[in-house]
Order: C-alpha cells, then structure tokens, then sequence
C-alpha cells in the first residue's frame, strides 16, 4: 500500500464513528440498520479491525453517508484571500461611482456582493434584474438616497435599505459616500 492509502485508511475509523454520533445512533441501531454485528462496527471504529469493500458499504448505508466522502481528504482548511489591488471594479456603470466586485465569479446572478463608492452627487442608476431580485444596501460612510418602484429613503452610516430590485431602482449620494450591497437573485 501507498503511504497515501494509509493516511486514507487510518482516517476511516474517526470518520466512521463521527457519522455514527453526529446522527445521535448507538452501536446497537448501527449494527440492526447495517447488518454488521456490533463488536465489527466497534472494532472498526476503534481501528482494529479493516471493513471489507461490502462491510464498509453496509455502514455508509447505514449512516446516510457518502462512501467516496468517507475516504477523501477533510473540509478545506485554506482561506481565500483577494487583496483590495486585486479587486476587480467597473467604473463606467453610473456617474461619479466606482463598484467593487467581490464576490466570487461563480455567484453571479445568485449572491452578488459589492463595495460601492460615490463622490458627492454620484448615482447609480439600473435596469430591473431578475424577477424576485433583491438588493441589500448597507451605508459605511456617507448618506444615500435610495429609489425603488417609485418609493425613496434617505439612509445614513449604519443604515441598512432592502427594496425590489426586479424594478428600476437608483442610488444617490448628497455628499461622498461608501456602502455595501448585496444582490439576491440578480
């Protein structure tokens, strides 16, 4: 065997037992639901034992877990870091406004996060998004003035406006300003 099937291998019994309790079963229902005696699924989880192919199917059965799951590596433990010179921004969609993307590119059209920047009578005016869109728009800095279907509120530093966004809805600053938006469903 590989030194990469053993890590896999050894990892097996842990993997086994956390299914087990994180779904609150004892042995006892492990054994009744999989077939496999309760001194093997013990044994297995206490690394004493090695299931067999059809043993290790049962118990993954049993559990509710995904087999190819159970011997691949753990969550991902790395952080994805986009540095702010690296953040992609569109400066020609409104007057005196800079919108920064960042979001990553596979949400587009889901979950749509952007930093917004306005100088002093900037506006950022657009065009209905998808039916049932919404947008969240949290101010930083600055007052805004928000317009949606018609209806208009001013909001301040802290202030958070939610509106439809599947209408034509606009975005101005009475004096420089930086917000935060978040698009659902764009």
């Amino acid at each position: 065997m590989t030194d990469e099937t053993d890590a896999i291998l050894s990892l097996l019994p842990a993997r086994l037992k956390e299914a087990r309790r994180v779904q609150g079963l004892s042995l006892e229902v492990v054994a009744k639901l999989s077939g496999v005696s309760r001194s093997m699924v013990s044994q297995i989880e206490r690394g004493e034992s090695s299931p067999t192919i059809a043993t290790l199917w049962n118990l993954t059965r049993a559990l509710q877990v995904d087999f190819a799951g159970l011997l691949e590596d753990g969550p991902e433990t790395s952080i994805e870091v986009l540095r702010a010179a690296d953040v992609p921004s569109i400066e020609n969609r409104g007057a005196g406004c800079t919108i920064r993307i960042l979001s990553p590119p596979e949400d587009a059209g889901r979950h749509e996060v952007y930093e917004l920047r306005f100088n002093e009578g900037g506006v950022l005016d657009s065009q209905p998004h998808r039916r049932g869109a919404r947008e969240h728009l949290t101010v930083i800095d600055g007052k805004l003035t928000v317009t949606s279907n018609g209806a208009s509120q001013k909001i301040g530093q802290g202030d958070t406006a939610r509106y439809a966004a599947d209408v034509t809805h606009r975005i101005e600053a009475s004096r420089p300003s930086r917000a935060f938006l978040v698009v659902q469903d764009a």
